[in-house]
């Protein structure tokens, strides 16, 4: 187990408010819930949040926001994103959020761990999904930081995020021994 003691903590998250698929129907979300679960674990772990943004937005029309990110999958772009993280080398461990789209990550996703230097870091996933699980994204992931260590990844219904406190508490106390 790994310790999080006297260790940087960054939470870095990709969530999209606006219509979302939640129990087989689209209903509209004033938060996503890759946000409520990345808020969740800053809480319990004191890191530092980071919200992935595109630079363009997606529509908040849910049907229209799968065409726009199934034709950034189909293209594999890399969308722009706003800001940036000052000290980057100095985080030890990166909490990595994200939905399941098109059984992966959000392109966004990609283009912030492109940005970025991992070599020694340790990555943390967390994906929000409606019954897809984690997909391809932690191969994906794996391949596209060579250098980072990969940890367990905690896999969370959409639906049921705000019922996941013991369930969060549980996969961090399995992996980090403090």
């Amino acid at each position: 187990m790994i310790s999080l003691k006297n260790k940087k903590i960054l939470v870095a998250y990709f969530s999209r408010a606006g219509e979302n698929y939640v129990n087989n129907n689209v209903e509209t979300l004033n938060k996503g819930n890759t946000e409520v679960v990345a808020e969740k674990i800053r809480n319990l772990t004191d890191g530092i949040l980071f919200k992935i943004q595109p630079k363009k937005e997606y529509s908040k029309e849910y049907r229209k926001c799968v065409l726009e990110a199934k034709g950034e999958f189909d293209d594999k772009l890399r969308p722009a994103i706003k800001g940036s993280i000052k000290d980057f080398e100095s985080f030890d461990i990166i909490f990595l959020g994200y939905p399941n789209w098109m059984s992966t990550c959000p392109m966004p996703v990609f283009t912030f761990l492109e940005s970025y230097d991992f070599k020694g870091k340790i990555i943390v996933p967390f994906c929000t999904n409606e019954g897809s699980g984690l997909g391809d994204s932690i191969s994906d992931i794996e391949n596209t930081v060579k250098d980072a260590t990969v940890l367990p990844a905690l896999p969370i219904r959409g639906s049921l995020v705000s019922q996941s406190d013991d369930k969060i508490k549980e996969w961090l106390n399995n992996l980090f021994s403090d």
